[in-house]
C-alpha cells in the first residue's frame, strides 16, 4: 500500500486576494469546481492506496476535515503542525508516523495545491517509481519542461529520459535559473523541472535524515512520540516541535543524499503560482480571454476576469494582458506579466496593517462560517452559516448584545435557563452578559442574521464556558 501524504499547511500570496493566509489556494476552487486540495486527494484514490496523511495547521484542520467529507473520503490522519517549520520537519513527521503503523510504509509526498488533470497518467508515474524502493532509492518526479521557466527549480538527470520512463539516477538540484540558463537546460534534454513530489520507504527516508539532518529527526521524533490525540486529529508536541529547524526537505536531506532517481511525468501540470499560471491552466477562448463568475469582456484578449462575490458584477472593456480578480472586500488589477508580483501588492498591505492582506471575507470555523456584512461604531451584522448537527460553543460576552433573525433552517437556542427552536423569520435577543448558543438540528445548513450592539465587536470578546470542539479561551467563534 502506497501512504498518499498531503501537505497543506502553506499560505500562498501570489493568487491574493482570492488565496490569503486565513484561507490559503490549496482551499479554493481555482481551476474547476473541486478545490486544488480535493483534486489532490481525489488523485491519490484507488486499491493501491491508503487513506491520506494530511499534515495541515490547527487553523485549518477543520477545513481539510470539511473537504474531505465533501469527497466522502476519511483520512488515515490528519498531523497538526503546532507552527510551520518548512517541508523537512513535515515530511519526517508523516514517515515517523506511518513508520510506526507499518514498518514497511511507502508514502507519496505531495503538495496540495498543484494541477494534474491526468489522474491516470499520473498513477502510472508513481508506478514507474515503485520497482526503485525496493533499491533503497528515494524517488522524486520531474515534468517535462515545455519552455525555459525561470520560475521553477530544475532537476539535472544523468542521463536523458528513457522512453518507457524509468527511473533515471538524479545529478543535482538547480536553483531557479535565469532565462539564459532555462534556455540552455532546456535544449541539452536532460532536465526536468522540480514537481516537489516524492516517492519512498518510510525507513530509507527516516535513514537519510539519521545521516544529513540528525538535528530535525531529534526534534520531530520527540514531536511524534509526544503527540496528542485530540478530536481525531493528531497534534505534535510543540515543544519538540519548536526547536526543528526550519528546512526544506530538498535542503536538509535531497541535495546531500547519493540514493535519488527521477520519474519523468509528461502530462500536464502547474504549480498555480500565480494569475497568469491560473488564466493558462483555464482554456482561455480564442482571444485568449478567461471570464470567471459574474465577469463579462468585451473587445479583451489575453485576459483574465474573476468575479469571486455573488452580486458583484465585474466587466472589462478593451483590455490586453490584463489580471482582475474582484471580490467584495478587495479588487486586484495588473499587468499580466506583473503576475508575480501580488506578492508585493500584499506586503505593501501588510505593511499598513490591511486586514485584506490576510484575512479572507469569510470568517471558516469548525462549525461553518461567518462573514460580515456592516461594521460601523458600535454595531456590526454578519451573515452566520451553521452546518447541519453543528454546534457554536456556550458563552457569554463582556461588551455587545445580540440579535439573531433566522433567514434558512431552524436553529436551537440556549440563552441561560431557556432552550426553544427558533425557525425561518423568527428572532431571538441575547443581552449582554447572558449564557448562549446556537445549535443546527436540523438536515440542511443553517442561516441567520446576526446583529451585533455594543462597545466593543472584536471576535475575542468570549467567555466559553463548553465547546464540542474544545477550543480554549480566546479563540475565536
Amino acid at each position: 500500500m502506497i501512504y498518499p501524504t498531503i501537505l497543506c499547511g502553506g499560505s500562498g500570496t501570489r493568487l491574493w486576494p482570492l488565496s490569503r493566509k486565513s484561507y490559503p489556494k490549496q482551499f479554493v476552487p481555482l481551476v474547476g469546481a473541486q478545490t486544488l486540495f480535493q483534486a489532490s486527494v481525489e488523485r491519490v484514490v484507488g486499491a493501491e492506496f491508503a487513506a491520506p496523511i494530511v499534515l495541515t495547521n490547527s487553523d485549518f484542520r477543520f477545513i481539510v476535515t470539511e473537504q474531505l467529507a465533501e469527497l466522502g473520503i476519511d483520512p488515515g490522519a490528519v498531523l497538526i503542525e503546532p507552527e510551520g517549520r518548512n517541508t523537512a520537519p513535515a515530511v519526517l513527521a508523516a514517515a515517523l508516523y506511518a513508520q510506526s503503523n507499518d514498518p514497511e510504509a511507502v508514502l507519496l509526498v505531495m503538495p496540495s495545491d498543484h494541477e494534474i488533470p491526468d489522474s491516470a497518467a499520473f498513477k502510472a508515474a508513481v508506478a514507474r517509481g515503485l520497482p526503485a524502493l525496493a533499491e533503497g532509492r528515494i524517488v522524486t518526479f520531474g515534468i517535462t519542461p515545455s519552455r525555459p521557466e525561470t520560475g521553477y527549480g530544475y532537476l539535472e538527470l544523468a542521463q536523458s529520459p528513457t522512453a518507457a520512463g524509468e527511473p533515471v539516477a538524479l545529478s543535482r538540484f538547480v536553483e531557479k535559473p535565469d532565462l539564459a540558463n532555462a534556455q540552455a537546460m532546456l535544449d541539452a534534454g536532460n532536465f526536468l523541472w522540480n514537481a516537489g513530489i516524492f516517492l519512498f520507504r518510510a525507513a530509507d527516508m527516516v535513514a537519510a535524515f539519521e545521516t544529513h539532518a540528525p538535528e530535525v529527526l531529534s526534534a520531530v521524533r520527540g514531536a511524534t512520540d509526544a503527540a496528542k490525540a485530540d478530536l481525531g486529529f493528531l497534534r505534535l508536541a510543540p515543544e519538540f516541535w519548536s526547536k526543528a529547524p526550519d528546512i526544506s526537505l530538498d535542503y536538509a536531506v535531497m541535495e546531500k543524499a547519493t540514493n535519488l532517481s527521477v520519474v519523468q511525468f509528461d502530462g500536464e501540470w502547474s504549480d498555480l503560482g500565480g494569475w497568469d499560471a491560473v488564466w493558462s491552466g483555464s482554456a482561455p477562448d480564442e482571444t485568449g480571454v478567461v471570464t470567471r463568475g459574474a465577469a463579462s469582456a468585451i473587445d479583451c484578449s489575453n485576459s483574465l476576469l474573476r468575479s469571486d462575490s455573488d452580486g458583484l458584477e465585474l466587466v472589462g472593456i478593451g483590455l490586453e494582458n490584463i489580471i482582475a480578480v474582484a471580490m467584495n472586500d478587495a479588487v486586484l488589477v495588473a499587468d499580466m506579466s506583473r503576475a508575480q508580483d501580488v506578492k508585493k501588492a500584499v506586503d505593501l498591505l501588510k505593511s499598513r496593517a490591511v486586514k485584506q492582506a490576510v484575512q479572507f471575507p469569510k470568517d471558516h470555523r469548525p462549525w461553518g462560517w461567518f462573514e460580515t456584512l456592516a461594521l460601523a461604531d458600535r454595531f456590526q451584522v454578519k451573515r452566520i452559516v451553521v452546518h447541519p448537527g453543528a454546534s457554536l460553543s456556550l458563552q457569554s460576552h463582556h461588551h455587545r448584545s445580540e440579535h439573531w433573525i433566522v433567514v434558512q433552517g431552524t436553529a436551537k437556542v440556549t440563552i441561560d435557563d431557556t432552550v426553544k427552536l427558533v425557525t425561518e423569520n423568527q428572532s431571538v435577543y441575547i443581552p449582554l452578559g447572558s449564557l448562549h448558543r446556537m445549535e443546527n438540528p436540523g438536515k440542511v445548513p443553517m442561516v441567520l442574521i446576526e446583529v451585533q450592539t455594543g462597545t466593543y465587536l472584536g471576535e475575542d470578546d468570549i467567555v466559553r464556558y463548553e465547546d464540542v470542539y474544545a477550543r480554549g479561551q480566546g479563540a475565536k467563534g
